[in-house]
């Protein structure tokens, strides 16, 4: 459609799909669109050796984190790789980095800013680089339905759970209100936690990970799972379905969890006789109950790892990790497939390229800092607050 074609029908692009479209600048998402400084063309054929020897110039100043969804182009320069709490560990067992420069996306270096010394510096390469699960969640949207909880005359029964995979707001607003952070290998130890101190829990930003913990680990029905929209008025929810439900789940997703479906489990099996399903716990709950194994990032890569040779597997996670896993174990005679017959990486994953990561990196070695990351000191103190109670859980 063209523009005199929508500004006839008095149709305007919404601020989100001007910020989709580049166009657009949002302080309080955590996207941007800006990237100071002029970039490598990805044609240039000496990427490669000019991200080495710009890391090899930074020497022991630079720590470079890879998360297991890059591109491999880019994974070959990570010192660590792994998801996104081992890689802010990982970087804040270096205090001797200056630079910490993260390949993943932005909720995760907020976590590395969170967990590091004041005198380390994250450096994201792309600031486009965002989770559109995270973005799912504004801290203005959290403390609307805190007030519907309110209202409803619950808030103080009420728990809040975030996953990981959350804004450095979220995680703040979590530790403020007496509730915990959970990654997807430690969700059920969360939640067990979690209504230990109270009797309901309000599980952010993703719904799948919170009801597929809850039923499928913890033995809780649908029916105690309720779903909070914080696009419609009350969260579209009744004051009595507030009081009734167990888990309140944000309505929020991943993106490319949230592709595969039943039919994709089914097509699999159709094509492939004797292959086992294995999929992240993001993935809807059909999916989840419909699989033979599910499990977080760490798990999938494990249970490959176990895997007798010769066997046959269909994995429900991002693209860039299946690839590299068939890669891996071709030659163990494992056969490793993507679940879904729709090739689907992580489009904002994917934004850290070759390009950026060399012109962070030789920016950073000529002295110039840019794209940090960084948690002002009041949200970084309560986001901690709430990590710490991660990391104590049982």
């Amino acid at each position: 459609m063209t523009t005199a074609q929508t500004q006839e029908l008095d149709v305007q692009p919404t601020p989100l799909a001007l910020l989709l479209l580049g166009r657009e600048a949002d302080e309080a998402s955590e996207r941007g669109v800006d990237c100071p400084g002029d970039l490598p063309s990805p044609s240039d054929p000496d990427l490669v050796a000019r991200a080495r020897a710009a890391k090899e110039k930074l020497g022991d100043k630079v720590f470079v984190l890879g998360h297991h969804y890059q591109r491999d182009e880019v994974i070959q320069f990570a010192d660590v790789t792994g998801d996104s709490f081992k890689l802010a560990r990982d970087a804040a067992a270096r205090p001797e980095a200056e630079y910490i420069v993260f390949c993943g996306v932005h909720f995760m270096a907020e976590s590395a800013d969170i967990l590091t010394s004041d005198d380390q510096k994250v450096v994201l390469p792309d600031l486009a680089a965002g989770c559109s699960m995270a973005d799912m969640a504004t801290a203005e949207q959290v403390a609307e339905c805190w007030d519907v909880l309110t209202e409803a005359g619950i808030a103080e029964q009420v728990v809040p759970v975030s996953y990981m995979n959350s804004s450095a707001d979220i995680k703040a607003f979590t530790g403020k209100h007496g509730g915990t952070i959970c990654t997807s290998s430690n969700a059920k130890r969360a939640l067990d936690w979690a209504f230990e101190q109270g009797e309901k829990v309000l599980f952010l930003p993703d719904q799948h990970l919170g009801r597929n913990t809850a039923v499928r680990d913890m033995g809780m029905s649908l029916e105690d799972c309720i779903v909070y929209n914080p696009h419609k008025p009350n969260g579209g929810l009744t004051a009595e379905e507030l009081r009734g439900a167990k888990m309140i789940l944000w309505r929020g997703h991943c993106s490319v969890h949230g592709r595969f479906s039943l039919d994709s489990v089914n097509d699999v099996r159709a094509r492939i006789p004797g292959v086992n399903v294995l999929v992240h716990p993001e993935c809807k709950h059909e999916v989840v109950a419909a699989a033979d194994y599910v499990g977080s990032t760490e798990y999938i890569i494990k249970a490959l790892e176990a895997a007798p040779a010769g066997s046959k597997w269909a994995i429900g996670t991002e693209l860039n990790l299946v690839r590299r896993l068939a890669n891996r174990f071709a030659a163990e005679d494992k056969e490793i497939v993507f679940l879904d017959k729709t090739v689907c990486f992580c489009s904002t994953m994917n934004r850290i390229d070759l390009p950026h990561l060399v012109w962070a990196l030789e920016s950073l070695a000529e002295g110039t800092l840019v794209n940090r990351i960084e948690v002002d000191k009041e949200t970084e103190a309560f986001a901690k607050l709430a990590l710490e109670r991660m990391l104590a859980l049982p």
